[in-house]
Parts: structure tokens; C-alpha cells; sequence
């Protein structure tokens, strides 16, 4: 990958990983567009975030998408930039874009399942974050 892309912050970080996961099916529904917005609107780790640089990240994940290897690339622009104390989080965020939908393709679950491995999250841990997740995404 040319170094062309910009430097992540942490919370652009965050925030792609969220978009990933919600491009990783080819097929963005609002449900995840509207929980990346809940997030960034109301987590205390984006209270200084700057949401015009949401145009920034979106175009780096757009460009990564197209690129054979954009994942690893993705990956190590994320690890770079996230505190090593913040890659729950990032994983809680990716779980909750993909639970907006109320199902979860095999594209979403592999996705998590890379993000689980490159962040080193314990397989403990993801279960109870991705079933945090899940209670609060069920419907009637």
C-alpha cells in the first residue's frame, strides 16, 4: 500500500474499524450507518473528535476495500494508532455496528473474528462483549 494514506488518530481508529465492519457485506444499512453516528455522538473517547475528518476515514477505508491486501493494511494503520488499552473498545465498536442489523452474515462474523485475532482479544472477553452486543440489539 503507497503511503499515501493519512495517519490514523486513535479515534480514527475506532471509527474505522466501525466502518469496516459495516462495508465488510458490501451492503451498508442504516441501522449500522445510525450506531457508528450513536457512538460518535455519545462515547466519551469522541468527545473532542473533530467529525469533519468522518469524510478522511471513510475515504481511507473505501481505498483500502479496493486493495488485495487493505485489511492488513487497515489492521496496521489501527494497531499504530489505538492505545493497546482501547483495542476492547474497538472490538465492543465493531460488535455493535454489526449487531445494528439484527443479523449477522458470514462476511461480518469472519471480520470480527480478524479483528478479535489482531487486536489479541481474549476469546472470554469477545463472548461477553459480542453478547452485550446482541441484548442490545434484539427486537420484539
Amino acid at each position: 500500500m503507497p503511503h499515501s494514506l493519512p495517519a490514523f488518530t486513535a479515534q480514527d481508529a475506532l471509527i474505522a474499524i466501525m466502518m469496516m465492519v459495516s462495508v465488510s457485506d458490501e451492503n451498508i444499512r442504516n441501522s449500522e450507518l445510525i450506531a457508528i453516528e450513536r457512538q460518535v455522538n455519545h462515547l466519551p473517547v469522541f468527545a473532542s473528535y473533530d467529525v469533519g475528518q468522518l469524510q478522511d476515514v471513510a475515504q481511507t477505508i473505501y481505498r483500502l476495500v479496493q486493495e488485495e491486501d487493505g485489511l492488513d493494511t487497515l489492521f496496521a494503520m489501527v494497531r499504530d494508532a489505538l492505545p493497546e488499552r482501547l483495542w476492547e473498545t474497538a472490538y465492543a465498536l465493531a460488535c455493535e455496528v454489526a449487531s445494528a442489523s439484527g443479523t449477522l452474515d458470514q462476511a461480518e462474523l469472519r471480520l470480527l473474528e480478524e479483528i478479535r485475532e489482531e487486536l489479541n482479544i481474549d476469546r472470554l472477553h469477545a463472548a461477553a462483549i459480542e453478547r452485550g452486543a446482541r441484548a442490545r440489539h434484539l427486537t420484539l
